[in-house]
């Protein structure tokens, strides 16, 4: 069961590992500028820096459970894939923003995208693993089949 599931786990910590960066950047900007806790205004170069962070941590659980759905229930591949676009995106949209509103704009719509496809890909596995458990139809098999994806024998 572990090799089925490694690859998200070690999404998951890159994840982890890539909020504590963005926390850690808060504080070297909390002491760059002498903005004290619990203090969350000051100069705009500050506020941009912790609301990027704030941003990040807000969708963070958003990001765990629909990777670990997608990869459970979908494909392990496709979610790390499109786990590792979403924090790419996540690490050029705190950059970008730290940098100027107007840079945290793309790389937002670029992982907000990036999530989408991966709660669609676990709300799917979902829905096809409950049909094949309750009605007996394995729609996943279906799709493959009706997409012209399966080998003919």
């Amino acid at each position: 069961m572990l090799e089925q599931v490694v690859l998200l786990a070690a999404v998951t910590v890159l994840g982890l590992l890539e909020q504590a960066y963005f926390s850690l950047k808060v504080i070297s900007a909390r002491r760059k500028h002498s903005v004290s806790p619990p203090a969350t205004t000051g100069p705009p170069e500050f506020e941009r820096i912790f609301r990027a962070q704030a941003n990040c941590s807000e969708y963070f659980p958003i990001f765990v459970f629909s990777l670990w759905l997608a990869g459970v229930f979908f494909s392990q591949a496709l979610a790390v894939f499109f786990g590792l676009l979403y924090l790419y995106g996540r690490y050029l949209y705190f950059h970008g923003y730290a940098d100027s509103a107007q840079g945290r704009l793309e790389p937002l719509y670029f992982s907000a995208k990036m999530q989408w496809v991966l709660i669609a890909l676990a709300g799917l596995g979902v829905v096809c693993t409950m049909t094949q458990a309750y009605l007996g139809l394995d729609l996943l098999h279906s799709f493959s089949h009706v997409l012209g994806l399966n080998e003919h024998t």
